[in-house]
């Protein structure tokens, strides 16, 4: 086998103060808590010995914030550029971007028809969920799953066709539905995927057309400062 590959990681942004206050965040930008600092920093300590040959972000400030704090604690914050690419966004929430999470959902539940929240989640999967959304927005603005998702692959084809078959390590900072949707729609033998925690760590290769996975959502690596 000649190719080389291209390993990624990707890491979901830390904790922000909408993620703190059951806010719904897509496209906002609110800055990380400083519990969500310190967590980015454990993270970066724990990668301290991967050397990066590219660090990708969204454009959104939590993903960049992340990513520079990672770059501090592995020492390669002064060799590496930060690249944003918009279509690594988290899905957009339209008129709905600020609202208590609780309160949106909710109108998604009545939507689609669900009693309880509880019932709607164990009997509806994110794709119908994110086009109820776009439904229920009356400004119409929310994505729906195709408008989300042909952006976020587009991205990713982008990104393996720069990388591909270098045998680099590349770091993608980005959010928890757009990470878990690329996995979940990639790797084929993928069979967890409960939501990522903030600043978890998955790791995927790509090699000779296909994904294979090696971590997800894993923060078993953090470390404290010494």
């Amino acid at each position: 086998m000649s190719e080389k590959g291209v390993t990624i990681y990707f890491v979901r942004h830390g904790e922000t103060y909408f993620n703190s206050y059951g806010r719904m965040q897509g496209w906002s930008n609110t800055p990380l808590t400083e519990n969500g600092k310190d967590d980015v920093r454990r993270c970066g300590r724990g990668l301290a010995d991967t050397k990066f040959n590219a660090v990708y972000t969204s454009d959104l400030s939590r993903t960049q914030e992340t990513a520079r704090i990672i770059l501090e604690e592995n020492g390669q914050l002064e060799t590496l550029n930060m690249i944003q690419m918009p279509e690594f966004r988290e899905v957009f929430f339209g008129s709905m971007e600020g609202m208590f999470g609780s309160e949106a959902y909710d109108k998604v539940r009545e939507y689609l028809g669900y009693e309880t929240k509880q019932e709607m989640f164990k009997n509806t999967d994110v794709p119908e969920r994110m086009d109820a959304f776009r439904a229920v927005d009356p400004e119409g603005h929310a994505e729906d799953f195709m408008m989300f998702w042909s952006r976020v692959e587009k991205g990713l084809l982008k990104l393996i066709d720069r990388h591909r078959d270098t045998g680099e390590k590349i770091l993608l900072v980005a959010h928890g539905g757009t990470i878990r949707y690329i996995l979940q729609n990639f790797v084929p033998d993928l069979d967890d995927t409960k939501a990522l925690l903030n600043v978890s760590v998955s790791v995927a290769k790509y090699q000779d057309g296909s994904f294979h996975l090696e971590r997800y959502n894993d923060v078993s690596h953090f470390k404290d400062a010494e």
